[in-house]
């Protein structure tokens, strides 16, 4: 009997070394797919024993076995590795708010005790798996601002206990299905996604009623998708033997300029040459592609009228007096191009009132630039300190508009202050990182003396709590306001106010 016990025992630690040793591979394979990050992956060491210990890991304290994968705003860039599938007990994965791209890996469907999935705000593309809705348990799935294309699957609509869906600003087509948990869920789960129908955005051609596919006749979807490619696919030969026009012209337009007289070079900001192209919208930009490089070569530093994250804005003005906006991109990562072209896409086709008119384009190897109209007004980092996260003009992007005012007075720095974007990031993005590390009194202004532990610590959790990602998370500003007025007195006084 003793000599059964203790093999049952020693068979038992094999079976959990087993499972150890899978565990920790599956992470040390994520880690291998990633080309870069901000560092925190570093801290991931295939030596050690225990990956329960790595940072953005959590394991169930007596299975030892991972629960929960939480690494947003790291700045990841690569594929997500499909090994994750073969974290069985993992019941949370945010990966939200990286550069992450490729597909999302079908083998997450093996995950069956997910809870929640948070994807949001990466490069990644193709089609949304159909295997995620075998995913029964799970309650919040966020795949939204990414470049995913193709259908919504049926099998999504079959997932009971979602009580939160978002998957607005991709490229899905076809119809939301209607027969399922989806049905329940507002138009700002779908939005910006153009080709997407349904009764909850825009009623889907040849239906009266606007349902779904799910109304439809078994292989109707198919064939219309193949309707579809033929369509995208004449479309595409189209564009393509435009550009090829354009193009033609542009490397005409470089060889005249250059016959004509070359810039003396001085001190040149943007240098556009070796085959750029002019690609213009609307056909409103009334100049040679000739005319706008020779003006684009000539910028420098002088003209310069506003920075961001993403690059520089630059003064263009034309010989009859016409000013231009010029935004020159920086490269980031990998997935760049796709970026550029997706905003080229959805900026290009839209000419609205309230939006600034996008004229043209400028791809040159070495300068990704976008040509907008002139606004005399100023920029927005001048009448608002440059509010970095955009949104529909309702009440809760008025309270995440007054978080980021909040953790500007509690910091004493701007959103885009130089120390949070050498790190990749703006203030908001710095607060979640030092909230994942328990760290965020840290944000506070470090001249901020007198003040109250309680009092900033309420302050840091409202402010939290207004620049959530998710828009229902918001409180009101009544609440807000309540809050202030119960529990907070002024933490920093003021010299531009008097002490009463």
């Amino acid at each position: 009997m003793a000599c059964r016990v203790s093999l049952y025992f020693v068979g038992t630690v094999n079976v959990l070394r087993i499972h150890e040793e899978a565990k920790g591979q599956a992470l040390i394979n994520l880690r291998t797919a990633i080309v870069s990050s901000d560092g925190v992956l570093q801290q991931w060491r295939p030596e050690d024993d225990n990956p329960c210990r790595w940072k953005g890991v959590n394991c169930d304290p007596k299975s030892k076995r991972v629960t929960a994968l939480s690494l947003p705003n790291h700045r990841l860039s690569g594929p997500i590795s499909p090994d994750l599938g073969k974290l069985e007990s993992l019941q949370f994965l945010a990966l939200h708010d990286n550069n992450l791209y490729g597909a999302i890996p079908p083998e997450l469907g093996n995950c069956t005790q997910l809870l929640s999935i948070f994807l949001q705000g990466n490069y990644l593309s193709g089609s949304i798996p159909g295997e995620l809705g075998t995913l029964s348990q799970l309650q919040n799935l966020d795949l939204s601002s990414n470049s995913l294309s193709g259908i919504i699957p049926n099998s999504l609509g079959k997932l009971n206990k979602l009580s939160s869906f978002n998957v607005s600003t991709n490229f899905l087509v076809g119809p939301v299905p209607d027969d399922g948990v989806l049905a329940n869920f507002r138009n700002d789960s779908f939005l910006g996604n153009r080709e997407l129908c349904g009764k909850q955005i825009q009623a889907c051609k040849n239906s009266g009623s606007g349902s779904s596919g799910s109304s439809q006749p078994p292989g109707s979807a198919l064939l219309q998708a193949k309707k579809n490619s033929g369509r995208l696919l004449i479309s595409a030969l189209a564009t393509v033997g435009a550009l090829l026009l354009v193009a033609l012209m542009c490397f005409w337009g470089c060889y005249l300029y250059k016959r004509l007289g070359k810039n003396d070079g001085k001190g040149l900001a943007v240098d556009v040459s070796g085959g750029a192209s002019i690609v213009m919208f609307h056909g409103d930009l009334p100049y040679s592609s000739k005319d706008i490089i020779k003006k684009l070569e000539n910028l420098n530093e002088e003209h310069v009228i506003g920075a961001g994250g993403f690059g520089t804005v630059y003064k263009l003005a034309m010989d009859d007096g016409n000013i231009f906006a010029l935004k020159r991109i920086v490269k980031v990562n990998e997935g760049f191009d796709r970026f550029f072209e997706r905003e080229l896409e959805i900026l290009g086709s839209i000419k609205h009132k309230y939006l600034v008119n996008l004229r043209g384009y400028c791809n040159s190897p070495t300068s990704k630039l976008l040509i907008y109209d002139f606004l005399s007004g100023g920029s927005l980092d001048e009448a608002l300190h440059e509010y970095m996260q955009s949104g529909r003009a309702t009440e809760k992007t008025d309270v995440y508009s007054f978080g980021v005012l909040m953790l500007e007075i509690v910091s004493g720095k701007r959103p885009t202050d130089a120390s949070f974007i050498e790190k990749g990031l703006n203030i908001v993005g710095w607060l979640n990182f030092l909230v994942s590390e328990q760290r965020q009194r840290e944000i506070v202004d470090p001249h901020c003396e007198g003040v109250q532990i309680e009092s900033l610590d309420v302050i840091l959790s409202i402010a939290i709590q207004c620049v959530s990602s998710l828009p229902e998370d918001r409180p009101t500003i009544h609440r807000v306001v309540q809050v202030l007025e119960s529990e907070v007195t002024t933490p920093c006084p003021s010299d531009f106010y008097d002490s009463d």
